[in-house]
């Protein structure tokens, strides 16, 4: 798929984070595709940070020039996969993301792209999927980023490469029509108030 992180230019960043790519229908085709894509820059998290030990400055340097960040990953226990959630704790710093003079994100766009391995009824039996993505909207209002409607493939075990394809398309599609309407947006939670922000969470 080329290398891990890309330098080429583009208002799209897409950082991939799957734990077991090689393994993937889903996810590996869906980086094929977006890294072939005219205007997008795609970074293989898990193939940049085997370790675990991520480059903060780099990966800040990689956001500043996107329009859109795109996180793809797996439906991982409910959540983001382990590296994302790291890459979150260390990137989206205090003072630098959110918090006083953390304005390096406010007015770009966040666009959740993930597969999960069950059917939708199985989250319509749990409140629906949207129940679950409560932490990713309180984090893109914390960094003041619009957080577009989340691109989810259900069933990513049982759909035929045809099926993956589609989806495919439809996602390239939408990334053209970039930046959305107010029709593409997921309301925005309440703000969060100041002594219920991370950066008190460190000296609980």
């Amino acid at each position: 798929m080329g290398d891990a992180g890309t330098s080429a230019g583009g208002d799209v960043l897409v950082l991939l984070a799957h734990p077991d790519l090689r393994r993937s229908r889903v996810s590996q085709r869906l980086a094929e595709r977006l890294g072939m894509a005219e205007g997008v820059r795609l970074r293989d998290l898990y193939a940049l940070y085997p370790d675990y030990w991520i480059d903060v400055a780099q990966e800040r340097a990689a956001l500043v020039g996107a329009r859109l960040i795109v996180w793809l990953q797996p439906w991982h226990w409910y959540g983001a996969t382990p590296l994302l959630r790291l890459w979150m704790d260390e990137v989206l710093g205090f003072g630098w993301a959110f918090g006083p003079g953390g304005r390096a994100l406010a007015g770009k766009d966040l666009l959740l792209v993930t597969s999960t391995g069950g059917g939708p009824e199985g989250y319509a039996a749990l409140g629906g999927f949207e129940q679950f993505l409560p932490p990713y909207r309180h984090c893109a209002s914390l960094c003041g980023l619009r957080f577009l409607e989340p691109a989810v493939l259900h069933d990513a075990h049982r759909l035929s490469a045809a099926d993956i394809e589609a989806f495919a398309d439809g996602l390239l599609a939408r990334l053209r029509r970039h930046p959305e309407g107010e029709e593409g947006l997921w309301p925005l939670p309440p703000p969060v108030a100041r002594e219920e922000r991370p950066e008190n969470d460190r000296h609980a």
